[in-house]
């Protein structure tokens, strides 16, 4: 029972475009009409079956013909013969001369029901490998792995959710619309599918839009807290300040210790003048979540509302504590850089932006402004 293992990266196996792959020669090589149970390898020692396939073609071919034929290499998922070239000298050191044989092997994936060995369920193999790829930012492999789930079952609205939210990671949001619409069909009520849509719509500028499908989803649920969150941001967008402050308080009334919406909330207030609430604001977001790395931004933003209130070292010290976290963003360094100017630290102050202009030399603020520091040096 010969065995096949693929890597992770052959994606167009799940939705059967690849239909070859190069292996060194074996102890006994493979002849058409062999039966093959393909597997991917995902981690080390754990494999997952794949599908079987019956090989239609083998043609043995030397590795230094191998390596000067760039079609065989893009079947094999290369870009030219030169890639393969490199990633096979690694994968077969022993087999990398003139004459080392390899077999090119074609197949053609066999329905489920003429397998020899045991059946898998092939939709929630590719949808946890799509998952798996959204999870690590890989969005432009991932909806390929889930419109190949949906091909065996176009009406699972989870998947259609999931390809939703893809599409809008890839700033795909018409086509994310019609995903959500499509789940929205088959679960009209589900408020999550609401909410996702409402994003969408908001993420297309069409914010009055977003609104009404942010309303379908509060009467479902009026305490559902991410739906209370987007549309809080939503009324943002539309300048409904005061509602979208309503939004925010009763998520923290349902849930006192919800950071985002406590950064949330600051955010409005520091945007409407109101810097001293929006400092009680981000002193609670980061007293529920200190130690997460994400609360650089919480910290600059305390910056920039003490800025506002004159509390320049203050500010420094915020500008600081975002910049332990991340110490090469250049907007936290510019600001700081600003407080300084105010503080009359010149030197400081020059410090700061030249930082900023070698993480980015395009940055012609910080250029503005640490010349006119030397001016005053």
């Amino acid at each position: 029972m010969p065995i096949l293992l693929f890597g992770s990266r052959h994606l167009d196996l799940i939705t059967g475009e690849k239909t070859t792959t190069i292996r060194k020669i074996w102890k006994n090589p493979l002849s058409q009409g062999d039966r093959l149970h393909c597997y991917w390898n995902l981690v080390s020692k754990e494999r997952k079956k794949l599908f079987e396939a019956e090989v239609t073609d083998v043609e043995v071919v030397r590795f230094a013909d191998l390596i000067r034929n760039d079609e065989l290499a893009r079947e094999e998922g290369f870009n030219d013969a030169s890639e393969l070239e490199s990633e096979f000298r690694k994968m077969y050191p022993e087999h990398s001369s003139d004459e080392s044989l390899f077999q090119v092997i074609r197949f053609l994936k066999l329905p489920m029901e003429e397998w020899e060995g045991a059946k898998i369920d092939e939709k929630s193999m590719i949808t946890k490998r799509a998952d798996i790829l959204f999870d690590v930012g890989k969005f432009d492999k991932s909806v390929v792995c889930y419109n190949a789930a949906l091909k065996i079952d176009p009406d699972d609205v989870y998947i259609l959710n999931r390809k939703g939210d893809n599409l809008s990671r890839l700033g795909q949001f018409q086509e994310a619309l019609k995903c959500y619409d499509q789940a929205l069909e088959l679960e009209p009520d589900n408020e999550y599918l609401l909410n996702n849509k409402a994003i969408a719509l908001l993420n297309s500028n069409r914010p009055e839009e977003a609104l009404k499908t942010s309303d379908k989803a509060l009467k479902i649920n009026d305490k559902n807290l991410l739906v209370l969150y987007w549309r809080g941001f939503i009324l943002e967008m539309l300048g409904s300040f005061q509602e979208a402050l309503t939004c925010y308080d009763k998520i923290l009334k349902l849930d006192p210790e919800d950071s985002e919406a406590w950064n949330a909330k600051g955010n409005l207030l520091s945007q409407i003048d109101q810097a001293e609430e929006a400092l009680e604001c981000y002193d609670r977001s980061l007293e529920l979540c200190l130690e997460d790395e994400s609360d650089s931004s919480t910290w600059n933003r305390k910056g920039n509302a003490l800025m506002e209130l004159n509390r320049f070292d203050e500010a420094v010290e915020c500008y600081d504590k975002a910049l332990s976290l991340e110490p090469d963003n250049e907007i936290f360094l510019s600001n700081k850089g600003v407080a300084f100017m105010e503080l009359n630290q010149f030197e400081n102050a020059v410090l700061c932006f030249r930082k900023a202009l070698i993480l980015n030399p395009e940055n012609e603020d910080a250029q503005i402004l640490m010349d006119e520091c030397l001016e005053n040096l």
